[in-house]
């Protein structure tokens, strides 16, 4: 176990697998249930969850889940679009899911150090919540994440299914997606050279001069680019906003703050949040 932890290219491997495993058992459970296919869908997505928290408690390791995120909607976008006729719509959100996915994953990798390294978060919540932390580890840390991108992909699926043909609005959207994961792209290199120079101070270059948390604005503009896609070629179907809607309200009320209080340690931190904006990355004042 320890050799494996010890590895980075074995770790990968190893979650590589699971995920593997994980996406097999949510197909099955997906063609097993009576229900409509969102829900279906949703019952899969958290048996899929279930499965990968399991390793997450084996190895001790909530980071185990963290590129669930990223390939969850490429595997739930691809399946479907396998299974109906591919048309421009389809076209439009398959570009703009895996260029993001596929992005976000290859980040992950880079900078995963292996099953001995845990996101910093997880552990500041095992540290201070003791007993509690194994429901804040499957509640918090895996099953709202499923449930949030779960909504945010159901978009995407909806449009799919019914084959619809891109429009305007399809257009926009795709260019929001893509610009939004472009934007992610250029802020994690920033940041990855930062920390290779082995600055662990607050960055003031880049897309990180004025704002701090450039990367997040990618995130949530890359949720409703995806959501204007669907909806401008099922307007009726407005509703489907709501994970775009759920993704922003997470990032503003837990992933903002959090970082923000962890940089609060820092010096300079009080002049620094004073003169940047939190998501925008352009000029303050």
């Amino acid at each position: 176990m320890n050799s494996i932890k010890e590895s980075k290219t074995r770790s990968i491997l190893v979650i590589a697998c699971i995920y593997a495993a994980a996406a097999f058992l949510g197909f099955w459970v997906y063609m097993l249930t009576p229900f409509a296919f969102w829900l279906k869908l949703l019952v899969a997505d958290v048996a899929a969850t279930v499965f990968v928290f399991i390793f997450s408690v084996a190895f001790n390791n909530a980071s185990v889940y963290d590129p669930y995120w990223s390939v969850q909607p490429i595997v739930i976008t691809g399946w479907f679009a396998f299974f109906y006729d591919i048309t421009s719509a389809t076209v439009l959100l398959l570009i703009s899911i895996v260029y993001w996915g596929v992005r976000l994953t290859c980040n992950w990798a880079y900078c995963f150090g292996g099953l001995n390294h845990q996101d910093w978060r997880y552990t500041k919540l095992k540290n201070e919540n003791g007993k509690v932390y194994p429901l804040l580890n499957f509640a918090g840390i895996h099953m709202m994440p499923t449930l949030i991108v779960f909504m945010c992909t159901l978009p995407a699926v909806f449009a799919v299914r019914e084959e619809h043909k891109a429009n305007i609005g399809s257009v926009i959207g795709t260019v929001i997606c893509v610009g939004a994961a472009t934007l992610q792209l250029f802020a994690d290199i920033q940041m990855q050279r930062y920390r290779k120079k082995g600055e662990h101070g607050l960055i003031r270059t880049g897309l990180w001069k004025h704002a701090r948390h450039p990367n997040y604005l990618g995130e949530i503009l890359m949720w409703w680019g995806v959501a204007i896609q669907a909806v401008s070629v099922m307007p009726e179907r407005w509703w489907l906003i709501a994970g775009a809607a759920a993704n922003t309200v997470m990032f503003f009320t837990v992933s903002i703050p959090m970082a923000d209080k962890r940089q609060s340690q820092k010096p300079g931190y009080a002049e620094y949040r004073a003169s940047t904006r939190s998501l925008l990355p352009i000029p303050k004042g």
